[in-house]
């Protein structure tokens, strides 16, 4: 992509792997091996160093139990503002996608807000997320396929979707310069 966005401080994941981790009393190595990830791997997210993928930091979401905003999502303010192009920011491994965390469900709601970009190219292939999870998606600009594995729909500006979350989904930009907003739920 062009434009890099500015990648997410690494203590902010550390601390929340950490936390999280604690919180389920999983070992390290017990973790790992639930995301499907290397143990070094985790240990070096741990210790804030490393690069993570969007696709590890899901699997590891899933392997604890907890959405995806919860290990990336950074200490917020009495009152936030998030420019554009700037924010907490994960980019894809295998395909031209990046997803910046606009708001993190609060306590009591079940619900994260992402800003999208994405490029024409290859697909970007979701695992399932967590048990009951619905994604809605509204098109701001260019176009995208998206949805549960073999119900993509093709969308337009100004178009909305929703679908189940928690079966294989994808999203696809069909034109350059595509961009949307996600709202993940979780039940």
């Amino acid at each position: 992509m062009a434009d890099t966005p500015p990648r997410l401080p690494l203590d902010w994941i550390a601390s929340s792997l950490r936390r999280e981790r604690a919180r389920t009393g999983l070992s390290l190595s017990e973790l790992a091996k639930r995301a499907g990830i290397a143990k070094s791997t985790l240990s070096q997210l741990e210790a804030a160093s490393g690069n993570p993928s969007v696709e590890t930091l899901w699997a590891l979401g899933v392997a604890l139990g907890v959405p995806f905003s919860a290990l990336v999502e950074p200490p917020t303010p009495a009152v936030q503002v998030i420019r554009a192009g700037q924010g907490p920011t994960v980019a894809s491994e295998k395909a031209e996608y990046a997803a910046t965390l606009l708001s993190a469900s609060p306590p009591g709601a079940r619900r994260d807000i992402y800003h999208l970009r994405a490029e024409p190219g290859a697909a970007r292939e979701s695992e399932p997320h967590i048990p009951g999870s619905v994604e809605h998606l509204i098109v701001s600009t260019g176009r995208v396929k998206a949805g549960p594995a073999g119900e993509e729909v093709e969308l337009a500006p100004g178009d909305y979707m929703s679908y189940r979350a928690d079966v294989p989904h994808s999203y696809e930009a069909l034109a350059p310069g595509t961009t949307f907003v996600l709202v993940m739920q979780h039940v």
